[in-house]
């Protein structure tokens, strides 16, 4: 049985689907890559956070897996909205990268040593105002591009420094780049960062029995509670919502964050549950913030 699989043609992208092909090749299956170009691949000169939709990277796999073009999509988790478009569904979450959001600078220097406005490069809203809770004196300079291409920027000094999700970096075999990793209690990561995200048609009986070995339970019921949190919450990709859950036993240990967008105000707060609810979790962590004041931030966005 021939099986396609759907990916950007981004070096980051291509590891993941390939990591995808390999397991299913593995099991007896052939598979091919198609790769398909995203409206975020072509708007490589805007800012995430002015790019307007929620659905930069992901649209036209989507579109693709509907029409019956390809088989199945993987996603970086953190690309994928909250509500699905009607006949896809979440398949497979594999287990999880380290989650962790890391700095790398030029010349070996960790966050607390760089000098006073030192220019760090990031596109997230979500890095950036938990960066200028720890450091206020710091620039900060929009980067997009590949892993390669912002590494190439920070070796000619468009900045000082890159914030960059960990994930990426281990899987780009760069493990020996970072400078410094940032506990998720002091950078919080974005909903679902580190983990894949590998989705079908709904009812595909044949590519849901081939991809279900994929799928880590522990994972996905993580990702689900900080999804749960973000669709009560009502956030995108771009808003400064922040969310990681940690599998321990048989329940998950859930930590959410909401930042304003002058970095004064963070509004946190944790909870614990049965590893078999995950929305249930979610949604009381998001209802913690609410009481606390995020709603006000959020209408401000």
């Amino acid at each position: 049985m021939k099986i396609v699989i759907g990916s950007r043609g981004s070096q980051l992208a291509l590891w993941q689907a390939n990591w995808v092909k390999d397991r299913l090749a593995t099991a007896g299956f052939e598979v091919e890559i198609r790769i398909i170009k995203t409206m975020g691949d072509k708007l490589q000169h805007v800012p995430l956070a002015q790019s307007g939709t929620k659905e930069l990277f992901i649209k036209e796999i989507e579109e693709a897996l509907a029409a019956g073009e390809v088989d199945l999509a993987v996603h970086s988790m953190k690309d994928l909205p909250t509500e699905q478009p009607s006949g896809l569904v979440l398949a497979a979450v594999p287990e999880r990268e380290d989650a962790r959001d890391v700095l790398i600078s030029r010349d070996g220097q960790r966050l607390a040593q760089l000098p006073a406005g030192a220019r760090v490069g990031t596109s997230s809203l979500r890095r950036q105002l938990q960066l200028r809770k720890l450091r206020r004196d710091l620039e900060f300079v929009p980067l997009r591009g590949n892993l390669d291409t912002r590494l190439k920027k920070l070796a000619r000094g468009d900045c000082a420094a890159l914030m960059l999700a960990a994930a990426g970096v281990h899987r780009l075999g760069l493990r020996r780049r970072v400078t410094e990793y940032f506990p998720v209690e002091q950078m919080c990561p974005a909903v679902g960062q580190g983990a894949l995200a590998v989705e079908i048609r709904q009812a595909d009986e044949r590519i849901e029995r081939a991809v279900k070995p994929l799928d880590h339970t522990p994972t996905h019921q993580a990702v689900r509670a900080e999804r749960a949190l973000l669709r009560h919450l009502g956030g995108g990709c771009q808003v400064p919502i922040a969310a990681h859950a940690t599998p321990e036993d048989e329940r998950l240990n859930l930590l959410g964050v909401v930042l304003s967008l002058d970095a004064s105000t963070l509004i946190r707060a944790t909870a614990s549950g049965p590893i078999s609810d995950p929305a249930g979790l979610g949604a009381r962590v998001a209802r913690d913030l609410l009481e606390q004041g995020a709603q006000i931030i959020l209408k401000l966005i």
